[in-house]
């Protein structure tokens, strides 16, 4: 669950709490959000994702990051900055990368939801990443062992590309090859 710790912060009153602080710290809009730790069943749907994409990706550009990793967005329509740690990250730029964190835009992102998360990966995070302008958007729901996929359409709007739930192999858009089966994610 992602919630709320301070508002009307400035990026540098964020700077200073992320470096006096232990806590997983996301910075949107001037909110300051804490995101506990996962659960069991989210890290081990975590692992096996990251597996998948890791072996698909070996060899490749791209590479794939898993929390905690700190993306700070960019986009020239937003002077604003903004700073989330996704659960899994696709990154094909080398340039952007800090001792500390990626900044620009990733090409795929994917979030795990939580009973208690939902709300901020579904209309919070959702809304961001569509503006900033990240391709593809994984929404994985281990609840119901379901994997939607999003792309962004030409006027730079997610579509759902894809959804599985319980059986069958959900496809990326921008990675034609990178299939995953569920089984393979929620067992």
């Amino acid at each position: 669950m992602s919630l709320p710790r301070f508002s009307n912060v400035s990026y540098e009153q964020y700077v200073a709490l992320r470096q006096n602080s232990d806590e997983r710290l996301e910075y949107i809009d001037g909110v300051v959000y804490m995101t506990p730790s996962p659960s069991i069943q989210h890290q081990l749907v975590s692992s096996n994702l990251h597996t998948q994409f890791g072996m698909y990706f070996k060899g490749k550009q791209c590479k794939v990051f898993a929390a905690p990793t700190d993306i700070e967005l960019v986009n020239e329509k937003f002077p604003e900055r903004k700073v989330v740690i996704p659960d899994l990250s696709v990154i094909c730029e080398e340039k952007g990368f800090t001792e500390t964190k990626y900044v620009g835009v990733p090409t795929l992102i994917v979030e795990i939801l939580s009973p208690s998360n939902q709300a901020h990966d579904l209309v919070t995070k959702f809304n961001l990443y569509m503006a900033y302008g990240v391709k593809e958007y994984w929404i994985v729901n281990p609840m119901k062992q379901a994997v939607t996929v999003y792309v962004l359409n030409e006027e730079g709007l997610y579509e759902q590309a894809d959804i599985k739930v319980s059986t069958g192999t959900v496809q990326s858009v921008c990675f034609p090859s990178l299939c995953v089966d569920l089984q393979e994610i929620f067992h």
